[in-house]
């Protein structure tokens, strides 16, 4: 059976850092008859992008060490993924597509990975990796053995996602969204038709039903570039002109979408409502890291330094009382590419639902709204449009079309899950 093919679009640098970098690894662990991880497309979190880029590159270096480290400890390797395919890394824009960057955020350490770093230098790579990624810079004199997994690029981004959308068939390639849409906005509004190509897009953003977590309407992934998620969200939409977000011509980037598409885009949406249950508790990711740090497995090692950190800063805001848990935001898109197929994977009631990004309000910036007023839509026949219904809410011609999942094939099943996938 042919593996599904994708791409990890991510920003291993953003609120909490380490779920980027455990569904990267969750993806890498599949067997290659699963997933084929084609290409990791790196955007901006709240750090850096170097330090974003960086993390990328340090957990093949930390693979690398564990694939020796289980050669000489007669353990299975594991990590069919990454040791069949071959990926390519390729770095995206520093910024939002109309804001300035994202202030540095200290919460998790500078790097973003609670200093993981600086306490393991033996488990980062030497600086030189950067002149992987762009010219003019010193270089190793021999090539680095973490080299072997991936392909490094200096084309941008985006355009690494068109070229491979244009040479794979049509309806063959699907993208994980793991931080913000920029590098998803820029290709498709480079080349819309080609980036209609894709099978699917599913995205980890957004709060639809419930809070934020990074103002108390919008998440993280979504208010760091609302405009670049709001334009990715209107080709969903049989009108993409009806919503796409409000820009200044003085100040707008990109230029508007062509008039007609052939396609519209499959968007799966995974918001914080479906994601924040899905929680790996601290004594339980203790019960299966200690084997492997008692053994000083690297990539326990390296795992236990930032997790240990974000369990600190979990805990000191729940207080003694309530075991620290991590939700596992944006593994759960990869979770959702390996096991799709189950039934127990559903969609809200309604769906596809017109959910629309807020780019322009000074309290709602990457909001997800949606109309819950409860009226009723034309039947399709007779009427497509509603009297008076200036926004398109009940429209059958405008809105977004979005797939919004609701429940999974467990809350409590995916922890066990993810750690068995990575340490057995």
């Amino acid at each position: 059976m042919a593996p599904k093919k994708v791409i990890i679009d991510t920003d291993p640098g953003n609120i909490i850092g380490a779920d980027d970098v455990l569904a990267m690894l969750l993806a890498l662990a599949s067997s290659p008859e699963e997933l084929e991880v084609v290409l990791i497309s790196v955007t901006y979190g709240n750090v850096a992008l170097e330090s974003c880029l960086r993390n990328v590159v340090g957990m093949f270096h930390v693979l690398d060490h564990e694939m020796e480290w289980r050669r000489t400890h007669g353990k299975p390797l594991g990590f069919e993924g990454l040791r069949t395919y071959k990926p390519i890394v390729a770095v995206g824009p520093e910024h939002a597509l109309e804001d300035e960057m994202l202030m540095a955020d200290n919460f998790h350490g500078a790097d973003g990975l609670h200093g993981v770093h600086e306490k393991h230098p033996h488990l980062s790579p030497a600086d030189t990796w950067k002149a992987l990624f762009k010219d003019g810079l010193p270089g190793e004199t021999e090539e680095a053995s973490y080299l072997k997994y991936f392909t490094p690029s200096k084309t941008p981004a985006h355009k690494e996602i068109l070229r491979i959308l244009k040479e794979e068939p049509a309806d063959t390639i699907s993208i994980c969204v793991l931080g913000p849409l920029t590098n998803l906005a820029l290709a498709a509004s480079e080349d819309p038709e080609t980036f209609l190509r894709v099978k699917e897009v599913a995205v980890m953003g957004g709060a639809v039903e419930c809070e934020g977590n990074v103002t108390p309407v919008a998440e993280f992934n979504t208010f760091a570039d609302a405009v670049a998620a709001a334009r990715v969200f209107a080709l969903t939409s049989p009108n993409p002109a009806s919503t796409m977000p409000p820009v200044p011509k003085d100040k707008a980037s990109l230029p508007p979408y062509p008039e007609k598409l052939s396609r519209r885009l499959n968007l799966s949406l995974f918001p914080l409502d479906i994601t924040t249950p899905h929680l790996l508790n601290l004594g339980f990711f203790l019960e299966k890291i200690e084997p492997q740090l008692a053994k000083d497995s690297p990539l326990g090692t390296w795992v236990n330094t930032f997790m240990s950190g974000i369990f600190r800063q979990i805990g000191s805001m729940v207080g003694t009382e309530v075991e620290p848990g991590l939700s596992l935001h944006d593994p759960l898109t990869v979770w959702y590419m390996l096991t799709g197929a189950d039934p127990a994977w559903k969609l809200a009631k309604g769906a596809p639902e017109d959910i629309r990004i807020e780019t322009s309000g000074q309290w709602t910036h990457g909001m997800h709204v949606s109309d819950r007023r409860g009226r009723t839509r034309p039947d399709g026949v007779t009427a497509f449009e509603v009297p008076g219904d200036e926004d398109g809410w009940l429209s059958l011609r405008r809105g977004n079309r979005i797939n919004r999942y609701v429940s999974s094939p467990g809350d409590m099943a995916f922890a066990p899950f993810l750690m068995e996938r990575l340490f057995g």
